[in-house]
């Protein structure tokens, strides 16, 4: 692949020529379908000597055979303090294959919902898939129908090219409807969110998957991110693409408060509206964006290098290919910042570039000083990406550059608002940071070098969101990515002041993304606990848990433990609801 290191190419040209290989195996009688994931998993296990001997990779590739639909009890130890009450929600891979055809990627894993419920000390556990179309469909056919991020779906003889052409006015009969990555509310109902304009309702007690939303049906928007921001007024904002006259453009989405008529005939997602838009800076190959920001007077956008060929897009969906080759990492066109007002919906005039890097996940921004400052998940290049197929997953523990692809860092970015024209020298003045921000010679650009805030991998960061998000804190929580380290499982507290940490982990456990809740009458930034969903490696693939740790002291105070049914795979992204 263009601009990819070598590894990248060889996997991503794989899955790019799998559906060829697919159809020509077809057409000669043979068997087309793949070995199953129980068969991948088993493959793991017997690949010695094992490169990272502390981090069980297995955990990504297990299936959850069984939901669980009434609500499950579990065995406490230690406090879990009475005042927490409210509903965590997770979402993340739950399976691999149909039938005997597994795909290629976890993002095309079908999506798995997890709900812990907490009251009055006690906890319950429940699992139910993502009653998606192509999940439905494909449980159905025992095959893939449409393809997935980067697994093609199985040869259909019946399909031409003008069927193929025909489709491509119907979204998802090209672009699979699986949402696998986040669960957050809008208004007072529950969603489950990928990267595509699909978002499914999901009940809050059940877990049932209730109905659909097309946002490309609403607004034309062709994809959007997984993760929504909120106000404390109960509005939310999402990140989308759409193409107009004038090309690709990001757009900013509005979702309401909340009607105050209870009988409004309008939902919240009926009555969201695109309020901003700004051009991307190619008209070719957008920026792949999965999170952004949000402070109190802009929307910050980080148009990253790694691209989206709009070119091969239509292409693959014409020829039933999986977008992923749609992907470019372009590093020479660095990373830019683009900070659009939230009043006027317009765009700053200083443009603000720093280096090249890939990106999932934002901390916070916020403003300070007559400056704004962003936080973000780093990683050098787009092959953070690659670590996730399965056939990577398979090889990792004998490949000892792994660790290296999956290595990224926090870092600060401090941009000045109102930089003087003529200025040289460091233009930046905030106090609690040491990044620099210089005129580039000749130009209306200001280039901006980072400071790192945190010498270990984190990822899936978290704050005290609702007190902190987009103004001045101190403290994220994450979880590890650095899969060498002497415990990958590892929950960690970062204060970006002092550039310090604090670390929880436990042998052979696998902490998942922590959330924070506030104690109800907390007096400080990091005054509540974390609720982080627990699985275990090895052979205790059946059991899983909710810890509670303290955030000031990042200790633990109590937790639940269930013995299930099935294998529970290790979850992405979750929202805790507090009852009301």
């Amino acid at each position: 692949m263009e601009g990819l290191a070598a590894t990248t190419k060889t996997k991503r040209k794989k899955a790019a020529n799998e559906a060829d290989n697919l159809d020509k195996k077809e057409s000669n009688g043979i068997d087309v379908i793949s070995d199953s994931a129980d068969s991948t998993a088993a493959e793991i296990k017997s690949n010695p000597p094992l490169a990272y001997p502390n981090c069980d990779l297995n955990i990504w590739l297990r299936t959850c055979h069984t939901e669980i639909i009434t609500p499950l009890e579990g065995i406490s130890t230690g406090a879990i303090p009475t005042w927490i009450s409210g509903s965590l929600y997770r979402n993340g891979p739950g399976k691999q294959n149909y039938g005997h055809q597994t795909v290629n990627h976890l993002f095309d894993a079908a999506g798995l919902l997890h709900l812990f419920k907490v009251r009055n000390g006690r906890v319950t556990y429940q699992t139910r898939y993502v009653n998606s179309t192509s999940y439905v469909q494909n449980t159905a056919a025992q095959k893939l129908l449409v393809p997935e991020f980067t697994t093609p779906a199985a040869p259909d003889p019946c399909k031409t090219i003008f069927h193929r052409i025909s489709s491509l006015f119907v979204l998802d009969q090209v672009v699979s409807d699986n949402a696998m990555i986040s669960v957050y509310p809008l208004g007072n109902e529950l969603y489950a969110f990928a990267e595509t304009p699909f978002i499914h309702r999901i009940d809050p007690i059940t877990l049932e998957t209730t109905g659909r939303e097309n946002l490309h049906d609403r607004m034309k928007v062709i994809n959007q991110s997984s993760h929504p921001h909120f106000t404390q007024k109960g509005e939310a904002f999402q990140l989308g693409q759409k193409i107009g006259s004038k090309g690709p453009s990001y757009a900013i989405i509005h979702y309401p408060p909340n009607a105050d008529n209870e009988k409004a005939i309008l939902n919240t997602v009926e009555r969201a509206r695109i309020i901003a838009t700004v051009p991307c800076r190619s008209i070719k190959e957008p920026s792949y964006m999965h999170s952004f920001s949000i402070t109190s007077s802009y929307f910050v956008l980080i148009e990253q290098p790694l691209t989206v060929s709009f070119k091969t897009i239509f292409g693959s969906l014409l020829k039933g290919k999986p977008i992923v080759h749609a992907l470019k990492w372009r590093p020479e066109k660095k990373t830019r910042i683009r900070l659009i007002s939230r009043t006027t919906g317009m765009e700053v005039q200083t443009q603000y570039v720093t280096e090249a890097f890939f990106f999932l996940h934002t901390v916070n921004a916020f403003e300070a000083d007559n400056h704004l400052i962003i936080d973000i998940c780093c990683y050098a290049n787009g092959e953070m990406l690659d670590c996730m197929y399965i056939e990577a997953l398979k090889n990792a523990q004998s490949d000892p550059n792994y660790a290296s692809m999956f290595r990224g860092r926090p870092k600060r970015f401090v941009l000045p608002l109102s930089p003087k024209r003529g200025i040289k020298g460091n233009l930046n003045t905030y106090a609690d940071s040491l990044s620099e921000a210089h005129w580039i010679n000749g130009s209306s650009s200001v280039y901006v070098q980072s400071d790192e805030l945190c010498s270990m991998g984190c990822e899936t960061p978290t704050i005290n969101y609702n007190v902190y998000n987009g103004k001045p804190y101190r403290y994220f929580y994450a979880i590890s990515s650095d899969v060498d380290a002497d415990n990958p499982g590892t929950l960690i507290k970062v204060d970006t002041i002092e550039k310090k940490c604090r670390t929880w982990a436990e042998p052979n456990v696998y902490a998942s993304e922590p959330i924070f809740i506030p104690h109800p009458e907390a007096k400080a930034e990091d005054d509540g606990v974390l609720l982080s969903s627990l699985i275990w490696g090895g052979n205790n693939e059946k059991r899983t848990g909710l810890l509670v740790l303290d955030a000031a002291t990042f200790t633990e105070m109590g937790r639940t433990e269930f013995h299930t049914p099935s294998p529970v795979p290790k979850c992405l992204h979750g929202y805790f609801a507090a009852t009301k």
